[in-house]
């Protein structure tokens, strides 16, 4: 049953808020309600923080040049770093597996970020990710080693698949991140080994 509460209720400035949190996703109505009154309830610091951080995050973060994840300074931190492993480049579906990569420990290279996997029924083609900048990099930096980290979908090993075949033509080696990842399963909500063992097991991919 959806969650619903009876807007009247509430003062308009309260509904509004309820309303404007209910957008969230994975927030219902009457979660939304609680968020709502939390903050009525807190300090007035509480809700200019908030206002402010919500501001700072549309006006500041923007696209790293290089690898396309989200930064607040271009180029990230990650691709400013000389002591990351530059031949090695791990390509993922979006910054959320970027981070869950990250968060493991185990990759010490660096990131490309598609925005996104193949889906021919939702309209999205390889022109709508960010593989002509992939081949572009493979041209400008001594990459050694491309890393498919696509989540295991329908959709990722698709892009997987793509990408294996448009790359097999370079001077690279080609890997699949592989066991330790269930089919289905989505990158950014694997636990810490899990992400680790799928990483030291990857293997060579043939076109």
């Amino acid at each position: 049953m959806t969650e619903k509460i009876i807007m009247g209720i509430y003062p308009t400035s309260l509904e509004n808020l309820i309303e404007q949190f209910s957008k969230l996703p994975g927030i219902g109505q009457k979660s939304a309600a609680r968020m709502a009154l939390f903050i009525l309830k807190s300090d007035r610091s509480l809700a200019q923080d908030m206002a402010r951080s919500l501001l700072e995050v549309k006006d500041r973060i923007t696209f790293c040049s290089i690898c396309f994840n989200l930064t607040d300074d271009d180029p990230c931190p990650i691709c400013r770093d000389e002591t990351r492993n530059i031949g090695s480049i791990c390509v993922v579906e979006g910054p959320g597996d970027q981070l869950a990569l990250e968060e493991s420990g185990s990759f010490k290279g660096r990131y490309h970020v598609l925005h996104g996997a193949l889906s021919p029924l939702d309209g999205i083609g390889p022109e709508d990710l960010k593989i002509g900048e992939l081949l572009s990099r493979l041209k400008d930096e001594h990459i050694k080693e491309v890393i498919l980290a696509t989540n295991p979908t329908t959709e990722g090993e698709a892009t997987a698949s793509f990408l294996a075949g448009i790359l097999s033509d370079k001077d690279v080696t080609i890997t699949r991140i592989a066991l330790g990842v269930p089919m289905g399963g989505d990158l950014k909500y694997m636990d810490r080994m899990t992400l680790q063992y799928a990483l030291k097991s990857r293997m060579k991919v043939e076109s």
